[in-house]
Parts: structure tokens; C-alpha cells; sequence
């Protein structure tokens, strides 16, 4: 069989195959002798039909169709091992079917053009000098306060205030419903709209605009009508502007008591004896963190600047592929959140999802494949040591949950020599860092501008 190649875009390679003429009158001849004994035709018996009467009642157009898909099915597996092509995903039939079954005569030569996915080749730039910019994020010892206080709030314990109005801060709780309408009027009742023994904290921006302020003052068995506007930009669209009214009952008042943050107070909610311990321990995982934001930054920096340097095309089969991972993700996601997955993923909205996702996927890809190319140039893969050790990790996270140990090292090996390359392409780049905040808006300015330069 002769087989000629030819490199396509996207990392193809296209095949043109030429089947000799003994193998097109096999298949044929095979087709027939098929029908023969399987067709019920009246006036013969099973199995003694003779090929003229296949041919007339059939039809020679037809079961050429069926040789020919016979050829192909068995001729272009044979053409790329032949070939010595490491296929990725199944081999697609560029040339037109309907035009070879005109083009067949069984006995005689028969071309054919078929194209397969191959691995991509990664064309790599310079990345040993990279010059990057990236934001910093900077550990803040008000973090530490902001937490502990946030922890009092949590665990504070709620007494009832009886002998004065409320006030911002209290705890409140109300029965109240609402309705689409202005004061004095009757109105619509708000689907969703009441409730019943409702606690809320008196802050801002807990509600609609204007309820809580509307409750400040009020005293426990008081009734009230508070006139309201949704928001512009309420979820709800079909309320969003409009004016409403709502009856506010407040039943209860209580107030936070707030623990001192001392050492009892470590003593009962961390591991550790004092409040300076905690304190400590706190400083040290907020410093941890913001030095990981600062590294992962870095390393999106470092990611950007390879995928503007260096050059792949990943194959429609990886993409593919990838588009179906971020949707699962997104689905495992959502099932989490508790959403209805078949409301979602309807047969009309997954199409339109994969192409969203097509972009991202085509990015990730691009990473991939860069990272590993340099990897693999650099032998910065991880020892034998790192990944037992990491996985031996997640096992343990996953305890008592059924893991594919294939699936598990492949995904540890890859994320650790991800890892292991971005640390050394850093220690390779000249890196600045700029204050949070700084990147985008020079992006927002930069956008603006040319955005003056096109309307001028």
C-alpha cells in the first residue's frame, strides 16, 4: 500500500493512501458474498442468492458504498501504522465519500485522503532571561486583628436588649413582608418577599437599601412600614428599580457580648496556650500566603510572557478534550452549590458552553505543552521521592474515597514538574514588583487611551 504524508496545520498530518487494485476487489467481492448469504429475497432460498439478483435489488451503487466503507475502516488503521504515526484520537476522512464511490471500480487502483491528530510540536523561544512585572501582596498586621475579631464575632453571645430602640450593630429579629408598591397603597405581594423570625445584623448593606436605617429605632413588638427601592442592579430583574413597601415587625433585640481576646480565649478556640501564641501563628500563615499570592502572580507573569514568546498548536483532540474537563469541573462545581445540573446542562446549552470554553481550554493547552517542552529540555522532572510523597499526601486528604492510582500519579507528576519548572524559569527572569492595584490600572489606562485614539 502506498501512503504519501503531508504536514497540516494544527498538528496534522494529512495521508493520502493508495489501495491496490487486489485489495478494492476483495472488499467488494466480500460485500457481495455477505449479501448473498444473509439477504431474504423471495423466490430464493437464504444463503443461494445469486449476486445478479444482490446487484439488481440492492443496488451497485450502494454496495460499493459498503465496500468502500470496508476499505477504509481496515486500510487506514494498516496506512498509519505503516507510516510509523503517533496518532492522537481517531483519523478523519478528508475526502469526500459520495465522489469515491464514483471514483470506485473494484479492481482497480483506489486513493483516498484521510488526516490524523499528532502530538504538537513546542517551537521555544528564549526563556532563560525573562523580564517580567507582577503585583506583590503584601502581609498587613491588621489581617491578624481583622481575623481574631472576626472569630469574637462568631462565638460572641447573643443577650436581649430590652430597655432601649434599636440600633446599628444589634442583632435583630423581625417578621416582615413586602410589596410592590408605593406607601398608602395597595399593592402586589413580592414572591419571596416575607418572613417570619428573620435575624439579621443591624449593618450596612445587610437587605434591600434603606430597610435596615428603616428598623434603627424601632422598639421590640413594634410594627413599622419601611419604604424602599430595589437596586438597579438587583439579581431579580423583574425587581430591580422598582419602589416597595415593607411591614417590619421587630420581635427581638439582642446584642453581641464579646469575649477578651486573651489567653482563655486561645485556650478554647485554637491548639495553642496563650494569645501570643496564636497571634504568632496567625502572623506566620498570613505571611505564608501572601508570599504564595506573590509566587503564583510571578508565575502567571512568567506563564503570559512564554505563551507571547513561544509557539504550539494543540490538535483539536487534546482541545476537545479539555473543553470537556473544564466542563466537568464547572458541573462538579455547581452540584456542589447545589444548583440543577439538568436545568443547566440542557442539550441546546451545551454546545454553546463547549465554545465558551474553547478559548481557556486552547490557553491551558498552550501552558501545558511550553511547560513541558521545557521541562523535558531542562530534565527538571520531579524524583520518584517527590511523587510518592505528594501523592502519599492527597491519599491521606482522600481517605476512604476510591482513587485511580494511574489517574492520581499522572496528575501529581504533572503538577509537580509544573511547579519545578515556574521556580526555576523565576530564578531565571529578572522580576519586578509593583504594589497590588498597579498592573491593572495601567491595563485600565492603557485601555482608555486607545479607546480616545479610536473615537478621535
Amino acid at each position: 500500500m502506498k501512503v504519501t504524508q503531508e504536514k497540516l496545520p494544527a498538528s496534522q498530518i494529512g495521508l493520502q493512501i493508495e489501495v491496490p487494485p487486489e485489495t478494492t476487489k476483495q472488499a467488494y467481492e466480500k460485500v457481495l458474498q455477505k449479501l448473498s448469504r444473509s439477504a431474504s429475497i423471495p423466490g430464493f432460498r437464504k444463503g443461494k442468492v445469486p449476486k445478479t439478483v444482490i446487484l439488481q435489488r440492492i443496488g451497485k451503487k450502494q454496495i460499493k458504498g459498503m465496500a468502500l466503507e470496508e476499505i477504509i475502516q481496515t486500510n487506514l488503521p494498516v496506512a498509519i501504522e505503516q507510516e510509523s504515526v503517533e496518532a492522537i484520537g481517531n483519523p478523519k476522512l478528508t475526502s469526500d465519500f459520495a465522489a469515491l464511490i464514483e471514483q470506485y471500480e473494484p479492481g482497480k487502483p483506489l486513493t483516498f485522503s484521510a488526516s490524523v491528530d499528532v502530538e504538537p510540536e513546542v517551537e521555544l523561544d528564549e526563556y532563560t532571561n525573562l523580564s517580567v512585572r507582577a503585583e506583590e501582596t503584601v502581609y498587613e498586621p491588621k489581617q491578624v486583628d481583622d481575623f481574631l475579631e472576626n472569630q469574637r464575632n462568631k462565638v460572641a453571645d447573643l443577650v436581649p436588649v430590652e430597655d432601649r430602640p434599636a440600633a446599628m450593630g444589634d442583632i435583630a429579629i423581625i417578621d416582615f413582608e413586602g410589596k410592590l408598591t408605593a406607601p398608602g397603597e395597595e399593592g402586589e405581594l413580592i414572591e419571596g418577599g416575607s418572613a417570619t423570625d428573620f435575624e439579621v445584623e443591624m449593618a450596612e448593606g445587610k437587605l434591600i437599601p434603606g430597610m435596615i436605617e428603616g428598623i434603627v429605632g424601632m422598639s421590640p413588638g413594634e410594627t413599622k412600614e419601611i419604604s424602599v427601592t430595589f437596586p438597579e442592579d438587583y439579581p431579580q430583574t423583574d425587581l430591580a428599580g422598582k419602589p416597595a413597601v415593607f411591614s417590619v415587625t421587630l420581635k427581638e433585640l439582642k446584642v453581641k457580648e464579646l469575649p477578651e481576646l486573651d489567653d482563655e480565649f486561645a485556650q478554647e478556640h485554637s491548639e495553642f496556650e496563650t494569645m501570643a501564641e496564636l497571634r504568632e501563628s496567625l502572623e506566620q500563615q498570613f505571611r505564608e500566603r501572601a508570599e504564595k499570592q506573590t509566587k503564583d502572580k510571578i508565575h502567571g507573569a512568567i506563564i503570559a510572557e512564554l505563551l507571547e514568546k513561544c509557539t504550539v498548536e494543540p490538535p483539536e483532540t487534546l482541545v476537545q478534550e479539555e473543553v470537556t474537563n473544564l466542563l466537568s469541573q464547572t458541573l462538579m462545581q455547581m452540584q456542589q452549590y447545589g444548583a440543577d445540573i439538568k436545568k443547566i446542562f440542557t442539550p441546546e446549552m451545551v454546545p454553546r458552553m463547549r465554545e465558551q470554553a474553547r478559548p481557556e481550554a486552547i490557553t491551558n493547552l498552550k501552558t501545558a505543552l511550553i511547560i513541558e517542552a521545557i521541562a523535558k529540555k531542562e530534565a527538571l522532572a520531579p524524583t520518584e521521592a517527590e511523587i510518592e510523597e505528594k501523592m502519599a499526601e492527597i491519599r491521606e486528604q482522600l481517605a476512604g474515597q476510591e482513587i485511580d492510582q494511574d489517574k492520581l500519579r499522572a496528575m501529581v507528576t504533572e503538577d509537580l514538574t509544573r511547579e519545578k519548572t515556574l521556580d526555576w524559569l523565576q530564578e531565571k527572569a529578572t522580576v519586578e514588583l509593583v504594589p497590588e492595584g498597579t498592573l491593572a490600572a495601567e491595563e485600565e489606562a492603557k485601555t482608555e487611551e486607545q479607546t480616545t485614539e479610536e473615537t478621535e
